[in-house]
């Protein structure tokens, strides 16, 4: 099932919008006391992909709960379950010919990777991360201060996080480029 041209130029206007204010107000340096107009609609467009995402962060934790995986694979695999749907989900309708849902679901990846990048700058400031930083808002272990320490590389936190933010920043516009040439390029299927 196709999309129209005018559904494709709402989903990118919406898209669109997410992206300037994404790029504009970080949703993690402190929207949450914006009550009213347009970042307050941003703040909770955010807030809806953000729980949706540290859900599946948390699951991904939970399957490693019920089949006793060892500490350091369950830390990881909070990250790994975080990063690992939506680019399955991609792959999923990437095989089906459905390139706007394949590079939306990367779009999102990347929203992921972002915060996971933000999360990872924030390992230095111990194993638990205080309740205002938490997405559950309840102090909480800090995945990544636990895995890089394990791995004796805490010291390297900066780069590790730039990394991941290099990486997020690119996928993101390369994904918003992908999905405005699919809207307006006739011969793109959807």
């Amino acid at each position: 099932m196709g999309f129209t041209v005018d559904a494709k130029k709402l989903l990118l206007f919406f898209i669109t919008l997410f992206y300037i204010l994404y790029i504009s107000y970080k949703p993690y340096n402190g929207l949450e006391n914006v009550h009213s107009g347009i970042k307050y609609i941003f703040a909770l467009y955010f807030f809806v992909i953000n729980q949706s995402l540290g859900i599946i962060h948390e699951g991904g934790h939970g399957i490693c709960y019920l089949f006793s995986c060892p500490e350091f694979i369950t830390t990881l695999n909070g990250t790994v379950f975080q990063w690992g749907l939506p680019f399955l989900a991609a792959i999923y309708y990437k095989k089906r010919g459905n390139l706007l849902a394949y590079y939306l679901l990367f779009f999102i990846l990347a929203i992921s990777m972002d915060y996971t990048a933000w999360y990872i700058s924030t390992s230095n400031e111990g194993l638990y991360v205080p309740a205002d930083k938490s997405f559950l808002g309840i102090e909480g272990y800090h995945d990544f201060n636990y895995m890089l320490s394990t791995l004796g590389i805490l010291s390297y936190y900066k780069v590790l996080s730039i990394l991941v933010k290099a990486a997020s920043v690119i996928l993101m516009f390369y994904s918003y480029l992908r999905l405005v040439i699919l809207t307006f390029d006739e011969k793109e299927s959807i």
